[in-house]
């Protein structure tokens, strides 16, 4: 399945807010991880609440031993990938490992 594939059916976009809800309404909500376009959309098509992007693409996709390795332009580029297959899903990026690296540092992903 590529990036362009038909439209899925159009739900809102999900929000950290309606995360909240779910989870106080004690809602399943539906998150995988994600490193590429492809499957961002595959997975916004079938309905997943949020798309992960973790600093475990070092080990998934580079193929290291662990994430230390992983650097903020890897994030970024990942993480745009996904968002261009994202069009309800909420895309979570999560860059554990050296945030103490880019406290004050603002992310934006077109």
């Amino acid at each position: 399945m590529y990036s362009n594939s038909a439209d899925p059916p159009r739900r809102p976009a999900r929000t950290v807010p309606d995360l909240r809800r779910m989870k106080i309404a004690g809602e399943r909500i539906a998150s995988l991880t994600a490193y590429d376009a492809s499957f961002a959309r595959a997975m916004d098509v079938a309905g997943i609440d949020a798309v992960l992007v973790g600093d475990s693409l070092g080990m998934v996709v580079q193929g290291g031993a662990n994430t230390v390795s992983v650097s903020v332009a890897d994030m970024l580029y990942h993480s745009r990938c996904v968002a261009k297959g994202l069009q309800q899903a909420l895309l979570i990026a999560a860059f554990l490992g050296r945030t103490r690296l880019i406290d004050n540092l603002e992310f934006k992903i077109p």
